[in-house]
């Protein structure tokens, strides 16, 4: 079994490659040839933690696996530790031997932004030149970073719940020679790609804070009850999601489609739109909007990529099992 800890993650984990494994585990999920196995999610009633497991089987890239984890929210001020933890392992799917144990804390949030910046890729116009981020805390300096590689952005303008928190995220548009603007959430109208990543039981963004011809990628929905965007916005997007099933149950479109704004039909795979077997955008004006709520499978596929990168830098870990 190979071992690649956590500290070996930033050092052999790129940008780069995790948008190839993102982008390429949602076109074999579309085309049937990956399939994530149900979510467990559990309070353990200990810690006031959420503990469960994301697993699935992707046949084109041959990863069989799950990753295992949750959030402890008293980690930090207690333990120094970060509060969302967890462990991606992998198998063989020939023999069912267990390949590897992969460090997932840094993968996780290079996945999740990997996500969103495949939806820019191929939903977002050609011509966006403002990005809009809402929400400002650790993961949204990774969603912002890679975002900006997708379109020729000159302005990224921002709003959190936190004003105090704005500065992460200047900061990374800063790095990248982008001008930096703090608004109120009226002026999210303004951009021409949104990143929404809260944590939020009640919407923060309404359906009046985006403008025709914009994309929307809600990164923050994973849990039945969260609600970023007024479900009326998903009335008049045309929505798109990392996996159907999720979307409708725990991700953004459980509340449109809970309030009958929107039927399961009307939510497509992006990894459709990669193959090429949906339009994608069909229009300027078409309002788009991503629902990644996260599966199993992105995990996989970037704890994969890193184990490979791992074996060619020789820094992975065999041990006898």
């Amino acid at each position: 079994m190979l071992i690649v800890p956590e500290r070996e993650i930033a050092n052999l984990m790129t940008r780069e490659a995790a948008f190839d494994a993102v982008e390429g585990v949602f076109a074999a999920m579309a085309s049937k040839d990956a399939y994530n196995f149900p979510v467990i999610r559990e309070a353990i009633g200990h810690e006031d933690a959420l503990y469960g497991f994301k697993g699935g089987f992707d046949r084109a890239g041959m990863a069989l696996g799950l990753k295992a984890g949750g959030y402890w929210p008293n980690n930090m001020e207690k333990h120094g530790h970060i509060n969302h933890q967890s462990t991606v392992f992998l198998f063989d799917p020939d023999t069912g031997m267990v390949r590897a144990m992969v460090g997932g804390n840094l993968l996780t949030a290079l996945r999740t932004a990997a996500a969103s910046s495949v939806s820019i890729k191929h939903l977002a116009r050609e011509d966006a030149k403002v990005m809009g981020m809402v929400g400002a805390g650790h993961q949204a300096t990774f969603q912002l970073r890679a975002a900006l590689e997708q379109r020729d952005f000159e302005k990224v303008i921002g709003w959190n719940y936190h004003p105090e928190m704005l500065p992460n995220i200047e900061k990374v548009a800063a790095e990248a020679g982008v001008p930096f603007e703090p608004v109120p959430l009226e002026r999210m109208v303004e951009a021409d790609v949104v990143i929404s990543i809260t944590s939020t039981f009640a919407p923060t963004i309404m359906a009046e804070h985006i403008g025709a011809g914009t994309h929307i990628a809600c990164m923050g929905t994973d849990t039945k009850g969260k609600q970023e965007v007024e479900a009326s916005l998903l009335a008049r997007a045309t929505v798109f999601t990392d996996e159907v099933a999720q979307s409708v149950s725990i991700g953004e479109a459980q509340h449109a489609v809970g309030e009958g704004l929107i039927a399961e039909s009307d939510v497509h795979q992006l990894g459709a739109v990669i193959n090429g077997t949906h339009a994608g955008r069909a229009s300027a004006s078409e309002i788009t909007l991503f629902d990644g709520t996260g599966v199993g499978l992105q995990d996989l596929a970037v704890a994969a990529s890193v184990v490979d990168l791992a074996v060619k830098s020789g820094v992975a870990i065999e041990v006898d099992f």
